[in-house]
């Protein structure tokens, strides 16, 4: 088995999580030689503090690289325009078998042109902004990562965790993916196209503990029937209370709460499981597949059937 030049591209504010934690997932999952570069050698500062190196210089990096990856941080702005790496980023990639982004490292291959006519992803908060700045970019915010073509882009620093250990298993197989994953006691596989974070975690964290234990038990009951009255009576609360505080507190209403939770699960099942369309329908509490494909029509645009179709390649 050949080794595999990984080369990690860092700048005076970078995000260290976005550079140690695929770094390590390389690490443990050996067949890697690993190197870290930046516009001038020596100890490169993070956005937290805490500094790396002494690296390696860009001007320094020759010759065939299997995989680049730009990790991403508050200092993106400042690097994006830097014409010096920006040009060594465009001229590295056309001799690299695959580019990728962590964070907001999207921003910098976007500014070497690497990413026009592609579909991508940065991190939830950045997504209209590098829509904006760079409109031959296809900026989708909803995956945690995307791979096109040769090009990879991750979301938000650990989901370039989830994108490396994809890396690992287009590479080593499985086999190795799982092992490495058991190590870092990390998911051994979280699908690119799963959301960026979860509806409990986009929804607003109540006050109240009975409206968070209510948030907990809809989760794990989504087959039952979810009323009204039937929460209100969980949490304690008048049925007027309830619903009042409920939207107050959590950002949405309960029927569309639900909602939203029965379409990630289902969306997750569909990804990751060979059962029918009618058991998902069935488990995730709409009932009939009917009422669940108007709900997807409604809420991602596609059927389930076609949602199943797009994602098969990455499950």
């Amino acid at each position: 088995m050949s080794v595999r030049r990984v080369v990690f591209v860092v700048f005076p504010g970078f995000q260290m999580l976005d550079l140690t934690g695929p770094h390590e997932l390389f690490v443990q999952a050996g067949g890697y030689v690993i190197e870290t570069v930046a516009a001038e050698p020596g100890p490169v500062p993070s956005s937290g503090g805490l500094a790396v190196g002494p690296v390696g210089a860009i001007g320094d990096c020759l010759g065939p690289i299997d995989t680049l990856v730009v990790v991403g941080g508050t200092g993106r702005q400042q690097a994006r325009h830097d014409h010096k790496l920006v040009g060594w980023l465009r001229d590295a990639a056309g001799r690299s078998r695959r580019v990728a982004s962590v964070c907001g490292g999207a921003f910098l291959l976007a500014e070497a042109g690497l990413l026009n006519g592609r579909r991508v992803v940065t991190h939830w908060e950045d997504c209209g902004t590098l829509a904006s700045a760079y409109p031959l970019v296809a900026v989708d915010p909803d995956p945690i990562f995307i791979r096109d073509g040769h090009v990879w882009t991750s979301a938000g620093i650990t989901a370039g965790m989830d994108l490396a250990l994809a890396m690992v298993e287009d590479d080593l197989g499985p086999e190795v993916a799982r092992k490495v994953a058991r190590q870092l006691v990390m998911f051994v596989q979280r699908p690119g196209s799963q959301a960026q974070f979860s509806v409990q975690l986009a929804a607003q964290r109540p006050a109240r503990q009975p409206l968070r234990e209510v948030q907990a038990w809809i989760a794990d009951n989504l087959a039952e029937r979810l009323t009204v009255p039937r929460l209100a009576a969980r949490a304690g609360m008048s049925e007027r209370t309830f619903t009042r505080v409920f939207a107050t507190e959590v950002g949405s209403t309960p029927a569309a709460y639900v909602e939203a939770t029965r379409v990630e699960t289902a969306r997750r099942l569909l990804e990751t499981t060979d059962a029918t369309v009618e058991r998902i329908a069935r488990d995730c509490g709409f009932g009939t597949p009917e009422t669940m494909y108007r709900c997807f029509r409604r809420t991602l645009g596609v059927s389930p059937g076609q949602y199943r179709d797009r994602f098969a390649e990455r499950v």
